[in-house]
């Protein structure tokens, strides 16, 4: 992925703000555009050899004696990796003549998307291939079909979006397939493994004004839906066949957000018993006006014997009678 930038005379810092997958950020090559040569110039650090940003952190420093054309080009850092990140560049000067928009990879407002030319395949055990547009079915409540896999298919892709998916993988020996690209599938073909679970990610510019809204069925569940950046769909025990899925892209905006956070029933109060004027007069008595035994009194004996000795009650009664005195003659 490449993007071109026209750069003003000046000063400018190339920053690596920050990429959407942080444990295998996209690397930066930053290099100037055929033509350009005499009017820019890269400064890079005493210890770097090439212009290459690897991970969010890191810069470089273009000079510009007159306007010029930089190219940043953006590899991903593992096979099928995201691509979404975010260069700025930073005027470094107040004495430049025109500064440069400062986002390179986020678009600042994302115009509404096309859904026309997206598709959705999915492999139905006993049917084959079949393919549905956003937000229909493939199987779903009224035609429950095992879904052994899936992809989503988008011809022309918007630069400023990044769609990603992977499929959980049923049978013996389940298994957690990786993440994938679109136009690519998740899941297997000819081996009667259903898929038990997926994920999807929206990612770049657009995952702040879009989320998605996907709608799924396991076997023996109720339908459900969820929405979000990213979605992870899994039954009530995450062995459950995934018979219906729907997959679709919605806007979203905080406007919308603050209308469904007020639509929602606010929870009444729990009522508590009312209570007594004595019980009101009670629990408003401090603790320390409460009367208590002096500490030096003692405590009154439970029972006495003959002795004179304290008994200890029992579950019986028991009697105790004197000797008769002797008469002395």
């Amino acid at each position: 992925m490449q993007k071109s930038i026209v750069v003003n005379r000046g000063l400018f810092l190339v920053r690596y703000e920050s990429a959407h997958d942080v444990f295998f950020p996209p690397q930066a090559r930053v290099f100037v555009e055929p033509g350009s040569e005499r009017h820019l110039s890269v400064i890079l650090h005493p210890d770097r050899n090439g212009p290459l940003l690897p991970g969010p952190g890191t810069c470089l420093v273009v000079r510009a004696v007159e306007t010029g054309k930089l190219c940043v080009e953006l590899t991903a850092g593992q096979a099928n990796g995201s691509l979404a990140a975010i260069i700025k560049l930073v005027p470094l000067s107040e004495v430049n003549s025109a500064p440069n928009p400062q986002p390179q990879f986020e678009a600042a407002p994302v115009a509404e998307l096309d859904l026309t030319a997206m598709r959705i395949l999915g492999h139905v055990a006993g049917i084959g291939d079949v393919i549905v547009g956003p937000n229909e079915w493939i199987g779903g409540p009224a035609k429950p079909s095992r879904i052994e896999g899936f992809a989503i298919e988008w011809p022309g892709l918007p630069g400023h979006i990044n769609l990603r998916y992977s499929a959980k993988i049923g049978g013996r020996g389940a298994t957690a397939a990786d993440a994938v690209s679109v136009g690519m599938f998740a899941g297997t073909r000819g081996r009667a493994l259903p898929l038990t679970g997926a994920t999807l990610e929206l990612a770049g510019a657009v995952a702040a004004s879009y989320q998605f809204a996907v709608e799924a069925v396991f076997l023996g569940s109720p339908k459900m839906r969820l929405t979000g950046e990213r979605v992870v769909l899994s039954g009530p025990t995450g062995r459950e066949p995934l018979v219906g899925l729907r997959i679709g892209l919605e806007p979203i905006n905080a406007a919308a957000r603050g209308a469904a956070a007020q639509s929602q029933p606010a929870i009444p109060p729990t009522p508590q018993p009312a209570m007594s004027q004595a019980a009101m007069s009670q629990a408003a008595m401090p603790q320390a006006a409460k009367p208590q035994a002096p500490a030096s009194q003692p405590a009154a004996p439970l029972a006495s014997g003959p002795s004179g000795l304290p008994v200890k009650p029992t579950g019986r009664v028991r009697v105790f009678r004197s000797a008769a005195k002797r008469s002395v003659g």
